[in-house]
C-alpha cells in the first residue's frame, strides 16, 4: 500500500527554474482548481517556458485563456513535473496554487487542519 502524504491548506514548496534556480515560497494548496497557476513575473523570474498550451480558465475574473508552461517542483521531498498556468498574481497572498493536476500525481492527501 502507498502512503499517502498529508499536505495542509498552505505548504512550502521548492520550484525549480529552467536557469536551474531554486527557490522555495508558499504555494496555496486548492483542491478545487482543476489546474495549477503560478505567477507570471515568477515564472519570468525562473526563465520557465515555453508556452506549450493554451488552457481556458474559469475564476472570480470571468474566462480567459492562459498560457501554460511546465515547471518541476519538491513538496514534502517529492519531485512532480507538471503544467501551470500562467497568471498574475501579484495581487494575491500566494505566487503559486497547487491544483488538482499536482494534486492527484503525488498521493497526497489534504488536512485543513493541518499548518504548512
Amino acid at each position: 500500500m502507498i502512503e499517502k502524504v498529508i499536505l495542509g491548506l498552505t505548504e512550502r514548496i521548492k520550484i525549480i527554474g529552467n536557469n536551474n534556480q531554486l527557490v522555495e515560497v508558499v504555494a496555496r494548496i486548492d483542491t478545487g482548481a482543476t489546474s495549477s497557476s503560478i505567477d507570471s513575473k515568477l515564472a519570468e523570474e525562473l526563465s520557465l517556458g515555453p508556452v506549450i498550451s493554451l488552457k481556458t480558465v474559469k475564476s472570480a475574473s470571468g474566462i480567459k485563456k492562459r498560457p501554460i508552461v511546465k515547471a518541476k517542483i519538491i513538496m514534502k521531498g517529492i519531485d512532480v513535473e507538471e503544467g501551470f498556468t500562467l497568471a498574475d498574481r501579484s495581487h494575491m497572498t500566494y505566487r503559486i496554487l497547487i491544483g488538482q493536476n499536482i494534486l492527484k500525481k503525488g498521493n497526497f492527501l489534504i488536512d485543513p487542519l493541518k499548518v504548512g
